[in-house]
Formats: C-alpha cells, sequence, structure tokens
C-alpha cells in the first residue's frame, strides 16, 4: 500500500496521454484516406500485405500504457515503513502569511495568496531539517501551525489556509510578528527567524516596534517579503450570491498597492532583509539560501524517523518493458499467418473454378 509520495505535481504529466490519443488517431485516419486515394482495398492488401490496424493500435497503447507507468515513476511512490535514528540540526523558522482580502487581488498570478502558498511549498521542499512553522494573520493572528519536522503536516495545513482562517478582516501586521515571538518554544536568543509575506497594509498595529522587540529581546530576525504592485496596484474581487464583483468603499473600487517602505523598515528594525517580490515569482527558496541558511544553526534533540522506502523503479522498470514491447510488436501480422490466408484464398478461387 502507498504511503507517501514525492512529487504528486508531475501527475499533470498524464495530460498528455488523451492528447496523444487524439494525434494517434487522427495520424491514423489520414493513414487510411491516403491509402485508400493511392488504390483498392484489394490491391493494397497485394501492394502491402498483413497491415492489421488493431496492431497500431496496440503498439500505440503500450506507448500510452509506458506513460502512465512513468508518472507513476516521477510522482515517487514510497511504501515499505522503516525506522532511522536523525541527529537533528537547524533553525527555527516562523512563516507569518497575510490571508486578507487583498491578497486575493490578481497583480500576481492567479493571485497574491496563492503565488505565496506555492513559494512557500516551494521553500519546505528544500529545507534541510529546520523547524518551519505558519501564523496566518489579516483582522488577527492565528497558529496555524506549530513548529515542526513533519513537513506534510505543514504542507496540509498550508493548503488549508485562506481569508476564512480569520474571524475578522483588516490588516495588522505587528499582532502577527509578535504572535509569531509567542510560538517559538524557548527563550534561546539564537537560530529564530520570521519570514513574513504581506503586501504591507497595516492597520496601526505599530509592525516596525514589533519587529525591533522581536530581534532585541529575543533575536529573532525578521525577513521580509512585499508581493503586490506598488504603483497601479490592483482591485479586490469579492463574490457575492455567485457574481463576482470588487470591492467598494464608500462607493469607489478599493485599489490594493504594496507597501514597500513599511516592510523595508521592518526588515532594518528585526536585522534581517526585505525582499521587493512585487509582481514576480517571490522565489523563497533562494531568499532562505541567500540569507537564513548561512545562519549558525542549533541541535535539536536526536529522533527517531519513520521513512518509506522510494519505490519508483517498479513502475520505471514496467514503463521500459511496455516500451522493449512496442519496438518488437510489428504493425503487420506475422509472415505464417499472411501466407496461411494467400493458401485458403487460392484454394477457395480453385474450387471455384472446378
Amino acid at each position: 500500500m502507498v504511503e507517501e509520495f514525492e512529487n504528486l505535481d508531475a501527475l499533470h504529466a498524464l495530460w498528455l496521454v488523451p492528447v496523444l490519443v487524439v494525434v494517434f488517431a487522427y495520424g491514423f485516419a489520414r493513414r487510411r484516406r491516403a491509402l485508400e486515394r493511392f488504390a483498392s482495398a484489394g490491391l493494397l492488401e497485394r501492394l502491402a500485405p498483413g497491415q492489421s490496424a488493431l496492431r497500431r493500435w496496440a503498439k500505440a497503447g503500450l506507448v500510452l500504457v509506458a506513460i502512465v507507468f512513468l508518472v507513476a515513476a516521477l510522482i515517487g511512490p514510497k511504501w515499505g515503513e522503516y525506522y532511522e535514528d536523525v541527529q537533528r540540526k537547524g533553525i527555527d523558522i516562523m512563516i507569518a502569511l497575510d490571508v486578507s482580502r487583498s491578497m486575493l487581488a490578481r497583480d500576481v498570478t492567479p493571485n497574491r495568496l496563492e503565488r505565496a502558498k506555492q513559494d512557500i511549498r516551494d521553500l519546505v521542499r528544500i529545507l534541510p531539517g529546520d523547524r518551519v512553522g505558519l501564523v496566518t494573520f489579516a483582522g488577527t493572528a492565528t497558529l496555524s501551525c506549530p513548529l515542526t519536522t513533519d513537513y506534510g503536516f505543514f504542507r496540509l495545513a498550508l493548503e488549508e489556509v485562506g481569508p476564512q482562517s480569520t474571524p475578522r478582516g483588516g490588516s495588522l501586521i505587528g499582532d502577527a510578528v509578535r504572535k509569531c515571538v509567542s510560538c517559538f518554544d524557548d527563550r534561546i536568543q539564537k537560530y529564530k527567524a520570521i519570514i513574513l509575506i504581506t503586501d504591507g497594509d497595516d492597520h496601526e498595529s505599530d509592525p516596525v516596534l514589533a519587529a525591533r522587540d522581536a530581534y532585541e529581546n529575543h533575536g529573532i530576525r525578521i525577513y521580509t517579503i512585499g508581493i503586490g504592485d506598488t504603483e497601479d496596484g490592483s482591485r479586490i474581487p469579492v463574490r457575492t450570491g455567485g457574481v463576482e464583483t470588487f470591492l467598494q468603499y464608500e462607493g469607489q473600487e478599493v485599489w490594493s498597492r504594496m507597501n514597500p517602505m513599511l516592510l523595508s523598515q521592518m526588515a532594518d528594525a528585526g536585522n534581517g532583509a526585505y525582499v521587493p517580490a512585487g509582481t514576480s515569482n517571490i522565489e523563497l527558496d533562494r531568499i532562505y539560501e541567500r540569507y537564513i541558511a548561512a545562519q549558525e544553526r542549533r541541535e535539536f534533540e536526536e529522533d527517531r524517523v519513520k521513512r518509506y522506502h522510494v519505490q519508483f523503479q517498479w513502475f520505471a522498470a514496467a514503463a521500459l518493458l511496455c516500451l522493449v514491447a512496442e519496438a518488437f510488436l510489428s504493425p503487420r501480422r506475422p509472415l505464417r499467418t499472411i501466407r496461411d490466408r494467400e493458401v485458403r484464398v487460392y484454394a477457395e478461387s480453385l474450387a471455384e473454378v472446378s
């Protein structure tokens, strides 16, 4: 029984299968029409004996099955558990993710929030053992995932977050930083970082003061990521009664712009760095490697970790067998079958003459 997968994104490659079915069907149909224009059915059988549409489809089917097996190998199925004693070394990272309605703006594709979540997934994929936690915030700050090295659990928590994750609207960045500080589970003033991802819209929660307090009193560096357009901004979509409109205030549509000045001030106060992602990819994995990975790391307690054996090789072998079978399968019927048919036809013709 499969317990885990390494890369479920590879399942998108399965869209290639129906596309190839259409391509094969179109190619076979064109070939048949071309042959029919060239000669009659009886003449074709003599010019190209043994042609078999069924065998051509069998060869195409083997290619399609091979693709399915290759995709199964690429997603990295795992089963067969074993345990390993691991001495963990790393730092603690709390990610503060803005889930206010302004993060639904579409100046970033598909919107600011979904882009941020995708980049967080990319970050978690490269973590070498650091503990990571998640705080989501809008009008209030909520702990969505405590510090953990169970990255699968973290990803599940990340999938669930959205504007519905906090009970009040608004954007209180300072409260989010203070919530992150309270979620670190010891008083050692090292080996800690907060990554704040937001468009910088704040409703008087003293975020710069919160960043300064986090660093000076708790040794926590603040890294701020600004997402969104800084000049034109973008409207905020809202859905009412199944109809999408845009957020309005006093009869005017609200345009949300990223506030780089506030985020830069927070990074300075928190002795970290400000990264103006704007409307581009955030690339949190590169930000981590440049600013955070070089920090001194602490040794965590030794854990006995349950792991699963990667079993992609079975599916890769099945794909190879399908391709080998396809290579050896002729599109024509066996010569003996053709000769038997010719002999039968010849005998029938002699019988008719006699």
